[in-house]
């Protein structure tokens, strides 16, 4: 393991210059976007559907967002509790570390970008 550059010393596997932290799973952002909603606060599976609605422009399919959900549970960075007929997902302590890496990787790797294109 090595850290971040970020300088907070928060363990992350080498990725290579190109490559995001080894510390999420970033296949089509979507892992991402499901730790940064929920770093808002604890909600069921509709409720992290409709929020990446907002941002996708298009809800996921259950297909695609609950197998995403069991994979962020099964890295430990996302935990859920059941009540009622619903199952409500949150971060871990975990999560909300592995979440700062990979917003440090995503600010490195795309700030520029983000900042140039706010100027046109």
């Amino acid at each position: 393991m090595i850290t971040d550059e970020s300088g907070d010393g928060l363990p992350c596997e080498p990725a290579g210059e190109c490559c995001p932290p080894g510390c999420c799973d970033m296949r089509g952002m979507l892992s991402f976007m499901i730790m940064w909603i929920l770093s808002k606060g604890e909600m069921y599976g509709q409720e992290i559907a409709q929020e990446l609605a907002k941002r996708r422009g298009e809800k996921p399919n259950p297909g695609t967002l609950y197998p995403a959900l069991k994979e962020l549970e099964n890295k430990n960075v996302v935990t859920s509790r059941i009540q009622g007929r619903r199952r409500f997902y949150s971060l871990t302590t975990e999560g909300e570390k592995e979440l700062k890496t990979a917003c440090n990787y995503f600010c490195k790797a795309f700030g520029e970008i983000i900042r140039e294109h706010q100027q046109t």
